[in-house]
Order: structure tokens, then sequence, then C-alpha cells
């Protein structure tokens, strides 16, 4: 199981436009799995994670807003494809995206307690550096599981495949 993502009150680093140095977050085809829904999703994640690595301090609240609805939603979409084909990892699944939204939740409480903007900063390059690891072993997995259950599925008689969906 994850820990939750290390992020810091230390305001030393902060600036004021952007990201404190290191490189954005960019979408890289070595994120592709193969599986179309969730590819798009992960396209949008990294999307949010660059938004947030290269805003200004006026609009980190808002980012961090913007990529928490981005990743319930990534998440529960994940959580449901879970659920409805029995995936065998799925807590451990579900505990890495629960410590992720935990820390997302902690930040937010942070900036609202006048925390410098570089703590956002640093969830974010926490992001960055958790979800190559995450995508190509959690969802990697989850993702050929579905293709996999798909495949069958598409074999399968009309009046069979009814029963078998999620």
């Amino acid at each position: 199981m994850m820990e939750v993502l290390n992020v810091s009150s230390d305001s030393s680093s902060s600036k004021a436009n952007g990201s404190a140095g290191g490189s954005t977050m960019a979408w890289s085809d070595r994120y592709l799995l193969g599986h179309g829904g969730m590819d798009g999703t992960h396209r949008e994640f990294v999307d949010c994670v660059a938004a947030l690595q290269t805003a200004g301090d006026a609009e980190l609240a808002e980012c961090l807003a913007a990529f928490e609805a981005h990743a319930v939603e990534h998440f529960e979409q994940e959580r449901r494809w879970m659920e409805g084909t029995a995936f065998p990892a799925a807590q451990c699944h579900v505990d890495e995206h629960t410590a992720v939204l935990n820390s997302v939740h902690e930040v937010q409480e942070m900036l609202r307690n006048g925390s410098s903007g570089q703590v956002a900063r640093d969830l974010a390059h926490a992001l960055a550096d958790w979800f190559p690891g995450h995508a190509d072993y959690m969802d990697a997995s989850l993702s050929q599981w579905l293709n996999k259950r798909d495949r069958k599925f598409n074999r399968m008689s009309p009046s069979i495949a009814r029963f078998w969906s999620y």
C-alpha cells in the first residue's frame, strides 16, 4: 500500500509564478495502456498535474480544486471498473487512490490555513513522481484485466453476454 504523498508546509522555496524548478509533467505515449477510457483519463490527469505545477500563487487553490474534481471522478471510474469485474487487486489499488485524495485534502486545508503555495507545488511534484509507477503496475494490470474481459465478452453469444456486463 502506498504511503500518503509527502508534502511540506516549508515555504522557503516558494515562487509566486509557477513551478519551483524541475520539469513540468507532460504526456508521453509510455503512459498508454491500451484501454481507451483509461488512456483518456490519464491524459487529463497529466494535464491537471501540469496545470498545478505551473500555476501562479493566485491560481493554485483553483488548480488544486480542479485536480481534486478530476481525481475523484478518475478514481471512482476505476473503482467501478474494478468492482464490476471482480478485479483481484482492487483493494490495494483503491488504497493508493485514497492516499492521493487524503494528500490533496491535506494540502487544501494547509492552503486555507495560510501555508505557502509551495505546498501545492510539492504535491504536484509528488504526483508527477507517483503516477508513472502507479500507471505501470496498478493501472496496467487493470487495463489488461478489462481488455481480457472485453475480448471474452465479445466472443459470447448475445443471450449470454447480456448477463455479464459491467
